[in-house]
């Protein structure tokens, strides 16, 4: 039996997860785990927008790249463009339809300094850890109705 540290035991206890992450990498596992369904999440390539003039118009997007052979995904690879305030909309979508999930928090609102590299590169990291988790979850997969969408390409 493979071990299971404390941290993945408590991801596994409070989100629902398998540590399939661990499980994918490690060459020992069983061929049964290694040839479950998968997925990689990446959000990479922040862009900052200025629409107009006026400093307040100001925006940074992320690209959302996966790969999955999940068969609740219509697409094995895509790619879309979110904005952070996507990324609440989408969690907020996600907590009224998915009682029985704790949806995990985004990263927290920045006030100042959110267009310096290093706060965007801190933004970015949360909210890809935000999507692994969710995107891995499998009551998600199955029974969300906003989820697909979200990460391929239309905001319900």
């Amino acid at each position: 039996m493979e071990h299971v540290s404390r941290k993945e035991d408590e991801a596994h206890i409070y989100y629902g997860l398998e540590p399939w992450e661990h499980q994918q990498d490690d060459p020992s596992a069983s061929p049964d785990i290694r040839s479950q369904h998968s997925s990689q999440q990446q959000v990479t390539d922040p862009q900052t927008h200025q629409p107009t003039a006026s400093p307040s118009s100001r925006y940074t997007t992320y690209l959302i790249r996966l790969s999955t052979n999940i068969p609740a995904f219509k697409l094995r690879r895509s790619e879309v463009r979110r904005r952070y305030s996507d990324f609440e909309v989408f969690r907020d979508l996600l907590e009224r339809e998915s009682a029985r999930v704790s949806i995990p928090t985004l990263p927290g609102k920045v006030y100042l300094n959110r267009f310096d590299d290093s706060v965007i590169e801190e933004r970015r990291r949360g909210l890809e850890r935000f999507l692994k988790i969710v995107v891995g979850h499998p009551l998600l997969q199955t029974g969300s109705r906003v989820l697909g969408g979200f990460v391929q390409g239309k905001l319900s």
